[in-house]
């Protein structure tokens, strides 16, 4: 059964991102897959996005280009999407957009699921998010429903990405690699220190932030070396080259990682990925089949030594068999019927609790 699907796009990067931008390459891969299997989608993004659904341009650029006011761009962005779903345009309603779409959502019938892509690991979005929790929600992980178990988890939907575009490298550049933001919480620090102690040069890639610059500074440009070598943000052909070519990528953490899209990406490439057991990870990694789970630098190094027992072609079979656009498409696709068949039994407008 065909359906008519809005997909609300994040438009803080270019749609799709050339380099960093995770929800937008989601959003773009999981769109371009549902309209590949007869849906009918209509694309809410930033003016410039390219895409093969129906597209309606909300604002004139991505956030990250604009120089315009972040929450006025937010709200006109939602506007046109809400204006345009509110006469039964659509089946059902996909936001990728934060929080933010959470407030028209007892206002229209049409149903609107929101992906959390992580945000309920911030405080700060718990009180809008408890507001709405009768919602229907989807989970990136099983581990991110800790973050807010009270939510209405619909289902729970690893990201996938297009791994019919992605290379499989043989593994011979003889370094290891971290792909990431350069972010206390990925602790780009922990894989210098895993490189160092076993002995093999890495190669680090990934944004920036302001935020974090002392961090970088310190942590990653100070230890620069012929063998530490800091790549800065690579666009995805130039990071899935490098990925490949790695004997191992490492992903260390201090934080619950919600995910993980580089590791899918690493898988598909056909390298292993030696991960730290937090967050989604061990969801993710099959440990001693796809990597390793480690819970330190030490674990992690003697990790190094066993990873030619692993084999890249099952690292590559499992990010096509749970990871690919084609899974991902398929399970949203049957979120969406299950939401749109409640449609008649909901009424005009969902009503939620009775202000205090």
């Amino acid at each position: 059964m065909s359906l008519r699907i809005g997909m609300i796009a994040p438009i803080s990067h270019p749609y799709p991102p050339s380099g960093y931008g995770p929800w937008e390459r989601v959003a773009h891969d999981l769109t371009e897959q549902l309209v590949a299997m007869g849906h009918d989608v209509t694309l809410f993004a930033a003016a410039g996005s390219a895409t093969s659904a129906r597209l309606i341009e909300t604002v004139i650029a991505p956030l990250d280009s604009s120089g315009a006011d972040p929450r006025l761009e937010e709200e006109r962005h939602l506007s046109v999407a809400m204006e345009t779903s509110r006469n039964g345009t659509f089946d059902v309603i996909h936001s990728h957009l934060h929080v933010h779409a959470l407030v028209f959502s007892r206002l229209i019938a049409t149903p609107i699921v929101t992906t959390l892509h992580g945000v309920a690991w911030d405080p700060a979005s718990h009180p809008l998010l408890l507001q709405y929790s009768e919602m229907p929600f989807v989970s990136l992980s099983q581990s991110e429903r800790a973050f807010l178990p009270e939510l209405n988890y619909v289902a729970t939907v690893p990201n996938g990405i297009r791994t019919s575009e992605i290379p499989v490298g043989g593994g011979d550049g003889g370094y290891l690699v971290f792909a990431g933001r350069m972010a206390p919480e990925k602790a780009p620090d922990l894989a210098i220190a895993t490189a160092r102690a076993a002995g093999l040069p890495l190669r680090l890639a990934g944004i920036v932030e302001d935020r974090h610059r002392e961090f970088f500074e310190t942590k990653v440009l100070a230890a620069r070396s012929r063998e530490v070598e800091y790549l800065g943000p690579l666009d995805r052909k130039d990071l899935w080259r490098l990925l490949g070519r790695a004997r191992a990528t490492v992903m260390p953490l201090r934080w619950h990682e919600p995910f993980g899209l580089v590791a899918v990406e690493s898988l598909a490439t056909g390298t292993p990925v030696i991960a730290w057991r937090m967050g989604a990870l061990p969801e993710v990694i099959e440990d001693g089949v796809s990597g390793y789970m480690v819970d330190d630098v030490a674990e992690a190094v003697d990790s190094v030594e066993l990873i030619g027992n692993l084999d890249r072609a099952v690292c590559r079979g499992i990010a096509e068999a749970r990871f690919s656009d084609v899974v991902m498409a398929a399970n949203y696709a049957d979120v969406y019927r299950r939401l749109s068949a409640t449609t008649s039994v909901r009424g005009p407008a969902r009503q939620g609790p009775s202000p205090p």
